[in-house]
């Protein structure tokens, strides 16, 4: 007989069975789940990859400043600090003082006092002087005034870029006849370089021995040859777009362009000093000064044809 089929006794209780309920330990604060496996450290304010960055950067502590006060206070550092400031102060003001003896910054920055105005004006006149009637050079207060004001006045932006853009110029033409090299174009550079120094000795030389009294400094006369620089780009880039016939019309214009304006510039320095001086006219001295004139002016086409026939073919 199966057990299925007992029934309990009449008036026997019957025992109801309550579910078991299981007991979950509580973590007491700052105690750990014992369940997780890992430490909770997102609310961690200085742990983790959530906490903020220590104020010393890349986790490592970040110095006290205790340690500096003790280092700006201590007398021998501010005696140390004091002295290298004073040191550097008195080495620039001497080199600012000897600079001139050197390099005449001063004189230099006249020189580069142009326009756009001035620089057109002057290319025309060094490309058309026979129009121009007034060459004297204006002053003011025994101060010949700014370049910019002064079409006459000579500077050195126009000598110095004509200088830089003749050898871009010259390393083209050789480039366009398969002959450009950097050994090549550092020739031309230094030799058109050399040329230009031998020019200024030679005319400081003959000044000297000639005896002239005059105002023509050495800046000038960098400044003077230096303006042919101006028709040898003209010739160079015109023989390459036309060849050798338009070189040579192109360079002969400059050639007497320069020829003339040499003459009616330096005339006013050399020859006007000898008149003020009372020099006679017909004068051995005045012949001397005249004859230097003309070769000054006369050298400038030659050297012209010199520094550029090689480039053209």
């Amino acid at each position: 007989m199966h057990a299925a089929g007992l029934a309990a006794p009449a008036g026997t209780p019957r025992l109801r069975k309550w579910p078991s309920k299981r007991r979950v330990p509580v973590s007491q604060p700052g105690m750990a789940d014992p369940h997780q496996f890992f430490d909770d450290t997102s609310s961690a304010p200085t742990r983790g990859y959530g906490g903020q960055p220590s104020p010393g950067g890349l986790g490592y502590p970040s110095p006290s400043s205790s340690h500096e006060a003790p280092f700006l206070a201590d007398p021998m550092s501010n005696m140390a600090m004091a002295y290298g400031s004073s040191l550097a102060a008195h080495g620039k003001e001497l080199v600012d003082k000897n600079i001139d003896r050197f390099i005449p910054v001063t004189k230099l920055k006249y020189y580069f006092a142009v326009d756009t105005v001035y620089v057109g004006k002057k290319l025309g006149l060094l490309v058309f002087p026979y129009l121009h009637q007034d060459w004297e050079v204006q002053y003011q207060q025994d101060t010949p005034v700014a370049p910019r004001f002064d079409i006459n006045a000579p500077d050195l932006y126009i000598p110095a870029m004509a200088f830089i853009t003749y050898i871009l110029v010259a390393g083209l033409a050789l480039g366009t006849q398969d002959r450009f090299s950097p050994d090549l174009l550092g020739l031309q550079a230094s030799s058109a370089l050399a040329w230009l120094t031998l020019e200024v000795v030679a005319i400081l030389l003959s000044l000297y021995l000639v005896t002239v009294n005059t105002d023509l400094t050495t800046i000038d006369l960098v400044a003077f040859l230096g303006y042919k620089y101006v028709g040898m780009i003209g010739g160079v880039l015109v023989g390459l777009l036309f060849g050798k016939i338009g070189y040579y019309l192109v360079l002969g214009w400059c050639c007497v362009s320069i020829f003339v304006f040499m003459i009616r510039t330096l005339r006013l320095k050399i020859l006007a000093q000898a008149a003020a001086e009372g020099v006679p006219v017909r004068g051995a001295r005045n012949q001397l000064r005249m004859y230097l004139t003309m070769a000054v002016a006369a050298a400038q086409p030659l050297l012209m044809y010199w520094l550029t026939f090689h480039l053209v073919r």
